[in-house]
């Protein structure tokens, strides 16, 4: 195993958050490694909404921009890599790459994202973040007034039905089993003459990541434009865990408002710490974490 340096911070992660946070440590002269894979939570989506100056723009191009942006400053380093350990060293954190490197730093931040599962449901994976989306808040505008299904039950779907009515009239319900709603929320589908399915999804029909029908256990069929989702997850990256990073109870990175951990010296943004699922949210808690990780610096060192 090769030791390659020692740096002031580490960022583990180089899409939106991880960039952002690199931008604020570079400006103020910290000696920078961002470690990234390549494989940013959005990889599959083709445009990036809800973000002021970047409305419509592929996430592929802000990121290659926001990365050519921040390696102007001379002390941030970038290394495409994967991170597969992490221990601390005293005062110091280690970090072992897939490339049989050991870089050494004082801080460290997590901007890992995180892996969606994706469900035994034929072609979802295909329309996942193209024609299935999970935020109407990035996608609603685009697939307005369309013929639209919502994989949910219960409280989820009922909140995510709420926001969709303004969107669209044309609202299916698709529980996937027994309906698991009170009846006054029975009554407000009615109302908005939302329709509830119960039926079980074998396969997404779809062409080139567009739906074009959901097929059913029993072989019926529903033709829908678009479709919500909810999806588990997991963390991208297990060394927050290996090094006693606490989570929440759904399985985000556990942070304060200033996004630091329960770890000493270590802090996290962007999707693995966020139910906030959003490029611009990315890059905002980027931008704190950088600032914050400065500020621990300065009140080690001066």
């Amino acid at each position: 195993m090769e030791n390659l340096g020692k740096y002031d911070v580490i960022i583990i992660g180089g899409s939106y958050a991880g960039l952002s946070a690199g931008m604020a440590l570079g400006r103020s002269l910290r000696q920078v490694l961002i470690i990234d894979s390549g494989s940013p939570c959005n990889q599959q989506t083709p445009h990036s909404h809800n973000f002021i100056t970047q409305d419509g723009q592929k996430p592929s191009v802000i990121a290659s921009i926001a990365k050519e942006q921040v390696l102007q400053y001379p002390t941030v380093e970038y290394i495409n890599a994967f991170a597969t350990n992490g221990i601390r060293n005293g005062k110091s954190f280690v970090i072992q790459t897939d490339r049989g490197e050991r870089f050494e730093s004082d801080k460290l931040l997590f901007a890992t994202g995180i892996k969606d599962i994706m469900p035994a449901i034929g072609g979802f994976a295909e329309a996942w973040a193209k024609s299935i989306v999970h935020c109407p808040y990035c996608h609603g505008y685009e697939i307005r007034n369309k013929k639209t299904g919502i994989l949910l039950n219960g409280a989820k779907a009922f909140h995510m039905a709420s926001l969709l009515n303004n969107l669209t009239d044309q609202i299916t319900i698709l529980t996937a089993g027994e309906p698991d709603f009170t009846q006054e929320q029975l009554a407000k589908f009615k109302k908005h003459n939302i329709a509830i399915v119960e039926k079980k999804v074998k396969e997404i029909e779809q062409q080139d990541g567009q739906i074009a029908q959901v097929l059913f256990e029993d072989n019926s069929r529903l033709a829908l434009d678009a479709l919500y989702a909810g999806l588990p997850f997991e963390q991208h990256s297990e060394i927050p865990k290996q090094l006693g990073c606490e989570t929440t109870e759904e399985g985000y990175i556990k942070v304060d408002g200033f996004q630091k951990t329960t770890v000493d010296g270590v802090f996290a943004c962007g999707d693995n710490s966020s139910m906030m699922r959003s490029v611009s949210n990315a890059v905002a808690t980027g931008g704190v974490a950088g600032a914050m990780l400065n500020k621990e610096l300065v009140d080690d060192r001066f």
